[in-house]
């Protein structure tokens, strides 16, 4: 009896163990942003159909996310392409101390981002914030000024064209809009942070880019990896009333060499197999294509856990 007892401990202990080993983190940006959101919908099918205890895990910026994850304090996060290249090649925010351990596991869908106005504003489009108060900055997010600086090159203009109002990141320049402070403000399409904004100040608009040849160089030479993508009405879209382009780029499921490949295999085939459901909880996720979850060119290297599954899956040829 005594050896079936501590035989039992040793099972319990083992099965504790390993509970704990799929404990997984998932970083992501502050509560109320695309990131957050996103995160919280991939921790639920992780948890949910993947058999792991998935937490979020908010952070003011990709700028802090990403040293978490290459130290492995964190198993997965979320972080735009631009600023994930800039990790990976050391430059700009985390200029001489480079990612070494980042790698991607999924392309996720098309971030689309846009500046914001009230609705009644007369600002109608990018080349009319010349002189405008529009927020800047975002210490804590170090590639949103890259992004931004690309939008107003589709309207002629660069950033010394307007007026700077410096906020840490894209929730406090949200803020800033409805508190009077600003005249616009740069966020991600769809985010729940401008449906809060809508509602507060009676209605917003989103100012389209221009999709001309030389609106689109003039983005190219500030953001290569930028593209524009019509955003079209939709019930519960804040800012869209008419079909209106966006600037897009890809946004990333980033993990490191510290995640295990068998949790990272497990991972994306969870989410390979639950677009639907991602798709349920979070609407950007309609956009989510699983046949791109890989994608050649994007910057870093491919953690082995998801090349594994996607040579499996056939993405990679």
């Amino acid at each position: 009896m005594k050896f079936k007892f501590l035989a039992g401990l040793v099972v319990a202990a083992a099965c504790s163990a390993t509970a704990v080993a799929q404990n997984v983190g998932v970083g992501t940006m502050s509560q109320g942003t695309m990131s957050y959101s996103s995160g919280s919908a991939l921790a639920k099918v992780l948890t949910e159909k993947g058999g792991m205890q998935a937490r979020v895990q908010p952070n003011s910026g990709e700028s802090v996310l990403i040293p978490l994850l290459d130290t492995g304090e964190l198993d997965f996060g979320i972080a735009n392409v631009i600023e994930s290249a800039e990790a990976v090649h050391g430059e700009r925010v985390f200029k001489g101390r480079p990612a070494k351990n980042l790698r991607v596991a999924s392309v996720l869908f098309p971030l689309k981002t846009a500046v914001f106005v009230r609705a009644d504003s007369d600002i109608k489009t990018v080349a009319d914030l010349k002189g405008k108060r529009l927020t800047y900055g975002f210490t804590a997010m170090g590639s949103i000024n890259t992004i931004l600086d690309a939008l107003l090159a589709t309207g002629g203009l660069t950033p010394k064209d307007i007026r700077q109002v410096l906020v840490p990141n894209v929730a406090r320049g949200a803020d800033e809009l409805a508190s009077g402070n600003v005249d616009g403000f740069f966020f991600a399409v769809g985010a729940a942070k401008v449906t809060e904004i809508d509602a507060s100040v009676g209605g917003l608009r989103m100012l389209p880019i221009s999709t001309d040849a030389a609106a689109l160089d003039a983005m190219h030479k500030v953001f290569p990896y930028g593209y524009p993508f019509v955003e079209n009405p939709r019930p519960g879209l804040a800012g869209v009333s008419e079909p209106t382009a966006a600037l897009a780029y890809d946004n990333l499921l980033l993990t490191s060499t510290n995640t295990k490949d068998d949790v990272v295999y497990k991972a994306m085939k969870t989410i390979y197999e639950s677009q639907p459901e991602l798709a349920a909880s979070f609407a950007p996720f309609r956009g989510f294509d699983v046949k791109l979850m890989y994608k050649p060119d994007m910057p870093g290297e491919f953690h082995p856990g998801a090349l594994r599954f996607y040579k499996e899956a056939g993405l990679v040829k």
